[in-house]
């Protein structure tokens, strides 16, 4: 039996790429930037199989150009680049990789707090500019970020992973989603609010909710109004979720002392955007997961669901199983 066709949209770290080598009949896109739509429709024209980004938009013109496609592994927790009805209705099994990256994400959220709390990023350029004239009690104050309290929008694997690290700086967690998990309540002795509560009583408001319609601008410009003038804004998850020109304006006009993002709309953000002129906004390049360990883990997984499917196994974190009927060659 001939091994399938597959398409991989971009070099992986660790050894994936082994894998699928010696199981398929592999292709990958060797360019630093997305492969461009027109050519990945000609590329997957053939192809039982992709591996792809969060980068890459899998929608139905995509879809059409790969009548031979069974499987699309997304190597990603979340899945709002792929028009999941439009692979469902073509019988195309998508499946992502979550889980993974909940601990190491967590981190860097952790670490966007941290640094936006005590402004750290606004301390480094100030000495690399040669501000740094003597030690004064005024120089760059910054807040505490023990013995207050978090609101965590969103309690999935990241989220609790926050207030898992939010217990060990002795901090007060409220905490919204869409269903109550009495469970880690208990555990880490946090409480439910609603989102209108845990935005006006929270200090830091981390963000790890998914990108749906419901949640699209979530952290609009009444949000930001009803946070304290001294909360801290982290967004580890989507862009989207929050209205970049309400935050800009928040940000510049003191509604809230600073934020931390490691995700923005779009992506890449424009190096003309006006929230790169501010001083108390912190800004990644959308590496929250981007351990060595942990982004070859998310690769390995992907490779390993794009093959357990192809091989008519049905893979652990299907997205649409209802798609499943059929995928066994």
């Amino acid at each position: 039996m001939a091994r399938p066709r597959v398409y991989v949209t971009r070099h992986l770290p660790g050894k994936a790429l082994e894998y699928l080598a010696d199981r398929c009949e592999m292709t990958v896109w060797d360019g630093e930037l997305p492969i461009p739509a027109d050519q990945l429709r000609v590329q997957v024209a053939n192809c039982e199989g992709l591996l792809a980004l969060l980068t890459d938009r899998i929608d139905d013109e995509l879809l059409t150009a790969g009548p031979a496609l069974r499987v699309l592994s997304n190597m990603a927790t979340g899945f709002d680049n792929v028009d999941v009805p439009a692979a469902t209705q073509r019988g195309v099994l998508v499946t992502r990789t979550p889980g993974v990256l909940s601990e190491t994400t967590a981190d860097f959220a952790f670490t966007l707090l941290l640094a936006a709390a005590r402004r750290l990023v606004e301390a480094d350029r100030y000495v690399r500019k040669g501000e740094w004239k003597t030690w004064g009690p005024e120089t760059l104050l910054g807040h505490d970020v023990y013995d207050t309290t978090i609101g965590i929008v969103g309690m999935g694997g990241i989220g609790r992973e926050m207030a898992k690290r939010a217990t060990g700086f002795g901090m007060r967690i409220l905490y919204n989603s869409r269903e109550r998990k009495p469970d880690l309540e208990q555990r880490y002795s946090m409480s439910f609010a609603t989102i209108d509560d845990l935005l006006a009583e929270s200090d830091f408001i981390t963000l790890h909710a998914p990108l749906t319609d419901q949640t699209r601008h979530l952290i609009d410009e009444r949000a930001l109004k009803l946070m304290k003038p001294t909360a801290v804004l982290v967004n580890t998850a989507r862009g989207p979720l929050v209205d970049q020109e309400a935050l800009y304006q928040a940000l510049n006009e003191g509604w809230i002392a600073a934020a931390g993002l490691d995700v923005t709309d779009p992506e890449p953000m424009p190096p003309d955007d006006p929230l790169l002129t501010l001083r108390n906004l912190i800004i990644a390049p959308h590496i929250a997961s981007a351990s060595v360990a942990t982004r070859s883990r998310m690769a390995m997984m992907a490779a390993e669901q794009l093959v357990e499917a192809l091989d008519g196994r049905k893979p652990k974190h299907a997205v649409n199983p209802e798609a499943w009927a059929g995928k066994a060659r």
